[in-house]
């Protein structure tokens, strides 16, 4: 049960950023919740009747209500997002050279808003995590297991300081280490996707 009495469950997957970033805005505000792992191969009925059109996670059931994914993504993590899956999927050699390229640029467009965001402070939402910080923190494991696969540091000190320093200390918030993922399990799923992708060419 969550403060006040009111209920929220949480319908996730492991794996998704988008789950993790409603995990991480629970626990940033402290709620309790009840965790529901979904099967993207097998998907409950939960998950059906509450998003009944896109199918997909996360959903937050507040009082037997589904609110489904509704928030804007801040433009520069969407499209950070389309650049890993160039570098994750791409079939040939250039696909995944620009999707590493268009990384980098967005990383430096990310290091650029902190800098006007935060003015010196340790987070997007200056003193204390704030929205943007969620939004970003849900892609945090992914960066490290990025790192491990495909050795990309895509929040490379050298280039991007502040985006480096921001990783750091999101890492070490204890609300944050509560909601992360395993981080070898990421490893292994995208090895195993990488496999599977290059079974699929021969």
């Amino acid at each position: 049960m969550a403060g006040g009495g009111d209920e929220l469950k949480l319908l996730g997957m492991w794996a998704s950023p988008f789950a993790l970033r409603a995990k991480l805005a629970l626990s940033f505000k402290g709620l309790s919740y009840d965790y529901v792992e979904e099967d993207f191969k097998n998907k409950s009925e939960l998950l059906l009747s509450s998003n009944p059109v896109h199918k997909k996670v996360p959903v937050l059931i507040h009082n037997g209500k589904p609110i489904c994914e509704s928030q804007v993504i801040v433009q520069y993590i969407d499209e950070l997002f389309g650049a890993w899956i160039l570098v994750f999927r791409g079939k040939t050699e250039e696909e995944k050279a620009e999707g590493v390229k268009q990384t980098f640029a967005v990383a430096e467009k990310l290091e650029g808003a902190l800098s006007e965001c935060c003015k010196g402070k340790p987070f997007f939402g200056g003193d204390t995590v704030g929205y943007v910080d969620v939004v970003l923190g849900g892609f945090v494991a992914w960066v490290h297991a990025i790192e491990e696969v495909f050795g990309l540091n895509q929040f490379d000190a050298a280039k991007t300081p502040l985006l480096a320093a921001w990783l750091e200390r999101f890492d070490e918030l204890d609300a944050a280490k509560e909601a992360m993922p395993d981080i070898g399990r990421l490893v292994e799923l995208e090895k195993m996707r990488q496999a599977q992708a290059q079974a699929a060419v021969y």
